[in-house]
């Protein structure tokens, strides 16, 4: 991993021949045995977001790991926002996805934008489950109270009490440009987003 933290040119390659050969790219986070729970195969779709890409994103405020509020306003003119929802912590698709992310730092960084990663679970949960992934550089927000608020004005949240799994991209001018309520039990394709991001340059 930290290979590829070095060299972008080694991490294209390794996106292309993933898409090439149909594998999903993601590092494997520390998983030590017993250490997530599945929870089986999940219903893909359980709820569909009104939002579409051309409106405006919902503005939130949310509280990360370390106590700060968050909010997509926070950066609005300054960075492109990918909002990564999750549907709960400690499960095996959840912990390999945003690791993921670190691996593509670099290419967050040389496009302008910073990941928030919400999940409905409460704080301690979040700050266990994230330092058990060995740390990510992006901020990780709790949805947890009002439970799911965010994830309901998003569209996404599922009569179950989780989130879909799903990505908004959010421009600097905070309108939405890219919107994957994705399959629950998948994690969605690094180098779709990494060529979504790229587009917003052009």
């Amino acid at each position: 991993m930290k290979g590829l933290r070095r060299k972008p040119a080694a991490l294209l390659l390794v996106l292309v021949l993933g898409t090439c050969l149909g594998i999903e790219v993601y590092a494997a986070p520390r998983e030590p045995a017993g250490s997530t729970f599945d929870p089986g195969t999940l219903e893909p779709i359980d709820s569909k977001t009104a939002l579409k890409v051309g409106d405006e994103a919902p503005d939130f405020t949310l509280s990360d790991l370390k106590g700060q509020r968050v909010s997509v306003s926070d950066y609005l003119g300054k960075k492109n926002v990918v909002l990564s929802f999750v549907p709960a912590a400690w499960t095996p698709v959840c912990s390999r996805q945003w690791p993921g992310y670190n691996i593509a730092k670099e290419y967050f960084d040389k496009n302008d934008a910073i990941v928030i990663g919400i999940a409905v679970d409460n704080i301690p949960t979040l700050h266990t489950w994230t330092e058990d992934m060995g740390g990510l550089w992006f901020p990780v927000v709790s949805d947890f109270w009002p439970h799911g608020a965010v994830s309901r004005k998003f569209g996404i949240l599922r009569s179950d009490g989780m989130s879909e799994r799903a990505l908004f991209v959010i421009d600097k001018q905070g309108v939405i440009r890219y919107v994957d309520v994705h399959d629950i039990n998948k994690v969605p394709k690094l180098e779709t987003l990494i060529k979504v991001l790229e587009g917003l340059g052009k």
